[in-house]
């Protein structure tokens, strides 16, 4: 289609401001951006929408018109919500730059501009995605009943005779083509969806091709349209949020042709993805406002009249009052010069000034959904908010049985992210960091309040484990496991150096094994045959072992203080 006909549409609300000798320009796609630098996003022939969130001052206009009118943009049109009128400045660099300028009046929505960009791109090229359009036009209008994005994928599969899922950026299925009658393995997702988003991480640009076994996929990200996506300055705020298309294909030899019909997919299949992200909006408030009570010291009375509001919509038709679990999450990003994000007391802000509290609510609503679930929406039972840098989901469970109290139902935290955790790490590519903790149920609002205090301390827990992805659980903070976050990183350091570096050094010298004969004659009970049992050795070199430990430390291993000593330093190291 031509910019001319964009401009003659009056539901669009485009006004032109610049550019009028280059209105038969062809537009071959649409693309919503608030980076400053979005060229790795660009194959050339897109009209680019803005919020103009990029812009700090006027000297940030010309260089990113300069990167748009280099990967060939076609034409760029600024919302007038954020700033009102559109800058001068960046007026004259689409002059200097020969791309024509549209302002976007703050009544109209980007998704509906490019709903009708796609539309009428897809029409034009092909009718298979002209009918993909007109179908998931009615499968909007129609509700739930009208199949969400299996309709769109069911006509790739009908029309181009191609295999193709929608998947979360944790993995899970969200929807399939019919002619992908069986769903992927767990494994295969987990692996497409950690490959998308290390590709997604280093800046690749899309498909992203990978192999699973014998088969080859083609992934293209699906692009949120909405307020968090288009203000994200940062691909961290959006990389464990969005979707991915997953195509049994090899798209590197595709055509031109192709690559642009499934872009335009991708951009329907984020339309039903806003529309998921606003109907969580009334669980999102009651779950804030239950928060808010929570942090303000309300009575509890007041606390149970909002959960009575909430128990319908989270649990309809059950009637009974629920219990109720809470999690707590936090994301932390290292910091630019590679330091971790936040002070010791985790009150910094996150490097660049990503908030991680909306970050950390995606992520929560997508890993407490049940894993081997499907479909758009399964997880209309979950209300989480965020405050800060920290994440927190109400998660209501039917009542339980009259001869249980609760206290082992519900969800665990050793099993939370067993589904998730390799696709997550990818997701966090080394810089970044996903804690959870995981409340015993209650089954009152008088118990709320203590909920999230101990599902906060087991986060706390579990922020102190090494590794990207970590989770905690209220079982664990009856041990001495609760303790030791809260060891200052000095003391750390000092006590288990004291006890551990002469045994690392001396394995170090000597390949002696040390330490691993530590753990195990500990996890053993100091019993000297089952320890020499496990490790494959003659009691005699145990004893051995043992007693070149004991040298080099100073320690006694029959002293029940000794061994205590060992264990927290081998925990705190």
């Amino acid at each position: 289609m031509r910019l001319r006909a964009l401009l003659d549409t009056d539901a669009l609300g485009l006004r032109l401001l610049g550019g009028e000798d280059e209105l038969d320009r062809t537009v071959r796609g649409v693309m919503t951006t608030d980076l400053r630098d979005p060229s790795r996003y660009l194959s050339g022939g897109e009209l680019v929408l803005t919020g103009l969130a990029w812009r700090r001052g006027a000297a940030d206009s010309e260089p990113f018109v300069r990167i748009l009118a280099g990967a060939g943009v076609t034409a760029l049109a600024a919302g007038e919500a954020e700033l009102g009128a559109i800058p001068d400045d960046l007026v004259a660099a689409c002059a200097r730059h020969r791309l024509p300028l549209f302002a976007v009046n703050e009544s109209v929505a980007f998704a509906t501009i490019t709903e009708y960009v796609v539309r009428q791109v897809s029409g034009e090229r092909a009718g298979d995605l002209a009918a993909v359009v007109d179908r998931h036009r009615r499968m909007m209008t129609s509700g739930p009943a009208g199949g969400g994005p299996d309709v769109v994928l069911d006509l790739l599969g009908s029309d181009l005779d191609l295999r193709a899922w929608v998947l979360s950026p944790a993995g899970r299925l969200i929807a399939g083509s019919h002619l992908a009658q069986e769903w992927l393995p767990a494994g295969v997702c987990a692996a497409l969806a950690g490959e998308h988003l290390a590709a997604v991480r280093t800046g690749r640009r899309g498909p992203h091709r990978v192999t699973v076994g014998p088969t080859t996929y083609s992934l293209f990200p699906v692009r949120s349209g909405g307020r968090g996506a288009a203000g994200a300055r940062d691909v961290r705020e959006t990389v464990l949020s969005e979707w991915l298309l997953a195509v049994e294909a090899d798209a590197g030899d595709w055509p031109e042709e192709r690559l642009d019909l499934l872009e335009g997919v991708t951009q329907l299949i984020a339309v039903e993805r806003d529309r998921r992200d606003a109907a969580r909006t009334v669980r999102r408030r009651l779950a804030q406002e239950v928060l808010e009570l929570l942090q303000t010291g309300a009575a509890p009375a007041e606390i149970a009249a909002r959960l009575r509001v909430a128990a319908p919509v989270l649990l309809p038709g059950l009637g009974a009052a629920p219990h109720w679990q809470v999690v707590v999450a936090r994301v932390e990003w290292d910091d630019a010069k590679g330091g971790p994000a936040g002070s010791p007391a985790e009150g910094g802000r996150p490097a660049g000034g990503i908030e991680g509290g909306p970050v950390a609510q995606a992520l929560l609503e997508e890993i407490l959904v049940d894993p081997l679930s499907s479909g758009p929406e399964p997880s209309d039972r979950i209300a989480v908010a965020h405050t800060g840098d920290e994440a927190v989901a109400l998660v209501p469970l039917p009542a339980v049985s009259s001869e249980h109290d609760g206290s082992e139902a519900g969800l665990l935290a050793d099993t939370l992210l067993e589904a998730v955790r390799d696709p997550l790490s990818a997701g966090l590519d080394g810089d970044g960091r996903l804690t959870l903790g995981v409340s015993a149920a209650v089954h009152s609002a008088e118990g709320l309040r203590g909920a999230l205090e101990e599902a906060r301390h087991a986060r706390r827990v579990a922020a102190a484990r090494p590794g990207r992805v970590c989770a905690a659980g209220h079982q664990e903070l009856a041990s001495h496991v609760l303790l030791l976050p809260f060891v200052p990183d000095d003391v750390r350091r000092a006590f288990t150096a004291r006890l551990l570096d002469p045994l690392r050094d001396y394995d170090r010298r000597h390949r002696a094994e040390l330490i691993p004969t530590l753990e195990a004659f500990l996890d053993c009970d100091g019993s000297w045959t089952r320890c020499a049992a496990r490790l494959h050795l003659h009691v005699n070199t145990l004893r051995y072992r043992v007693g070149r430990i004991e040298q080099l430390t100073g320690r006694d291993l029959s002293r029940l203080e000794d061994k205590l000593d060992f264990f927290l330093a081998l925990r705190m190291s």
